[in-house]
């Protein structure tokens, strides 16, 4: 298992649209994901569950990888994360 901490730069957070495109990317790793925020950990390749972590700007937020692809994984869904909050 592998993991990184990422801070959020949106000024708008975690919501509806960067989520949907961080599950989908995520949903295509065979890997298990998890996402991180405080001491609550979420389904990396859930929307509902990353919606409930209420991330906002500033947040620092963990993303784990565990499995085949893992630092695959882990490095495209961390530019995924920079390149939804640059937008």
């Amino acid at each position: 298992m592998i993991s990184q901490t990422f801070t959020v730069l949106n000024p708008s957070g975690f919501h509806a649209r960067p989520t949907k495109m961080f599950v989908q990317a995520a949903a295509a790793f065979p890997c298990k994901i998890q996402v991180l925020k405080n001491d609550k950990k979420v389904n990396g390749k859930s929307s509902l569950s990353m919606l409930t972590l209420g991330i906002a700007v500033n947040d620092e937020i963990t993303i784990e990888a565990d499995g085949e692809q893992e630092e695959q994984a882990l490095q495209e869904l961390g530019q995924l994360l920079v390149k939804i909050y640059e937008e």
